[in-house]
C-alpha cells in the first residue's frame, strides 16, 4: 500500500506541475522564461530525512543540485543561488553564521517544518519561531493571506480549495516581527487546533530573502472533503483552462481532482518562488 501511495502522490505532482508550467507559460510569460533559464548551479537542495522539496522540483523538470547536510560546510554559496534545506535541518552549527550571510548579501533560503528551530531561529533571530505546540498528523484548509504578493500569482484560484497535510509534530509558526514577515498562506484551522495560522510566510534579510513553510513540502496525502474533490483529476485542469498533454492525462487517469489540486498548487508555490528569484538575481 505504501508503494501504491508513494505512486499517486508522485504522479499527482507530475500531472500538477505540468499544468502549473502551462499556467505560468499563458499568464506570467515573464516568469516562464526565468524557469526556462534556470542551470542547475543556481538551486542548491540540502537533502532531508523527512521533507523532499527536490522531488516536487523533479515534477517540474527544474535543474538543481543536490547535497548532503554533512557536505554543506564544504559548499560556497552565491548571491544569486536559492538555498532549499530540507526538514528537519539539522546543519552544523558553524554553519548557521554563513547562511545568515549568505541571504543578507543577496541569497534566498527555503526552508520546511524544523528547520524553523535548527536554522532560521539561530539564523534570524527575532523573526519566527517554533510555537512550541507541536501538530498531530492532520490535514488542514489552506487560505491565502496576500493575495496582491507576486509569489501567490496562479497558486490558488476562486473555486480552488486545496488540503496542507502537517506530518505529526509538525512546527506551527509564531511571529515575532509583523512589520518585516509577511503570512504568503494561513489556515484557520491550523490556528484554532494548533494556535497559529501561518502555513508559508516570508521576510527580508538584508538583500535577500527567507520562505518558511510548516510541515513537509513535497506533500504525502491529502483529504477528498467534497464532491469536487472526488472529481476526476482531469476537471482540475479544466477549471484551470489547461490543455494537458497525453503523458499528463495519462498519469491522472485514475487520480482525483483534490490529489492533483493540492499538488499542483504546492508546484506553482516553488514555481514563483524560484521565477522570482531567477528574475531578481539575473
Amino acid at each position: 500500500m505504501q508503494q501504491v501511495d508513494s505512486d499517486r502522490r508522485a504522479r499527482a505532482y507530475r500531472a500538477g506541475a505540468q499544468i502549473a508550467r502551462s499556467q505560468i507559460a499563458a499568464d506570467a510569460p515573464e516568469d516562464a522564461q526565468a524557469l526556462a533559464d534556470v542551470q542547475a548551479s543556481d538551486i542548491v537542495v540540502v537533502a532531508g530525512t523527512y521533507d523532499h522539496v527536490e522531488k516536487v522540483l523533479g515534477a517540474l523538470e527544474m535543474p538543481h543540485t543536490r547535497i548532503g547536510p554533512d557536505d554543506f560546510a564544504g559548499v560556497r554559496l552565491r548571491p544569486d543561488q536559492l538555498l532549499v534545506v530540507n526538514c528537519p535541518g539539522n546543519l552544523p552549527p558553524r554553519a548557521i553564521p554563513g547562511i545568515a550571510d549568505f541571504v543578507a548579501q543577496g541569497g534566498s533560503l527555503f526552508t520546511t517544518d524544523w528547520a524553523l528551530k535548527h536554522v532560521i531561529e539561530p539564523a534570524f533571530p527575532g523573526t519566527i519561531s517554533f510555537n512550541r505546540r507541536p501538530t498531530a498528523d492532520d490535514v488542514v484548509r489552506v487560505e491565502i493571506a496576500d493575495h496582491d504578493n507576486p509569489f501567490i500569482k496562479g497558486v490558488l484560484d476562486d473555486n480552488d480549495d486545496p488540503q496542507w497535510w502537517l506530518e505529526a509534530s509538525s512546527y506551527p509558526i509564531t511571529i515575532h516581527d509583523a512589520s518585516r514577515v509577511k503570512v504568503l498562506l494561513s489556515s484557520s484551522e491550523l490556528a484554532a487546533r494548533y494556535g497559529e495560522s501561518p502555513v508559508a510566510v516570508l521576510f527580508g534579510h538584508g538583500g535577500g530573502e527567507v520562505f518558511h513553510m510548516i510541515s513537509h513540502y513535497y506533500l504525502q496525502r491529502t483529504e477528498l472533503r467534497s464532491a469536487r474533490h472526488t472529481m476526476p483529476a482531469s476537471a482540475w485542469a479544466a477549471e484551470k483552462s489547461v490543455a494537458v498533454s497525453p503523458a499528463a492525462a495519462a498519469e491522472m487517469a485514475d487520480l482525483n481532482l483534490g490529489e492533483v489540486e493540492s499538488a499542483g498548487s504546492s508546484a506553482r508555490l516553488f514555481a514563483n518562488v524560484v521565477a522570482q528569484h531567477k528574475r531578481r538575481t539575473s
